[in-house]
């Protein structure tokens, strides 16, 4: 599989390429700080097949927590475009800022369902789990 995507205002652009290793929606309070409160829709993409193809991200990191992910967002919008996790082979690709998010299907699991809030949504048949899986 191949995805394209990019941020809101076009200034950064990525391609991602490989078999997607999850499709989820993560309930995390972080997840929920960047959505403006929702769940964020993901897909885990193969690290060596992925590239940023127009612009540059800033990066950021929580000093205060162990094993920070790092977000990485337009500098000009603040659009979240991906996450990565130190020493993983995948990168976390936000389906909102993909070209086609038809291609993300649907979730197959809801991560950190501790987290959820009353309003927010799973179907019927998504696997759920309190936290990451094993």
């Amino acid at each position: 599989m191949q995805i394209e995507g990019g941020c809101y205002c076009g200034e950064v652009r990525y391609r991602a390429k490989g078999e997607p290793g999850m499709r989820a929606q993560c309930h995390c309070r972080e997840c929920q700080y960047i959505t403006g409160g929702g769940p964020n829709f993901l897909m885990m993409m193969p690290l060596d097949g992925f590239a940023y193809t127009k612009g540059a991200p800033k990066g950021f990191a929580r000093s205060d927590i162990e094993r920070p992910v790092t977000r990485e967002f337009c500098p000009s919008c603040g659009t979240h475009l991906v996450t990565r996790l130190d020493g993983f082979p995948a990168i976390v690709v936000k389906v909102g800022t993909m070209d086609d998010p038809s291609q993300f299907g649907a979730p197959q699991l809801a991560l950190f369902t501790c987290d959820r809030q009353a309003f927010h949504e799973i179907a019927e048949g998504v696997a759920q789990f309190e936290r990451m899986p094993g």
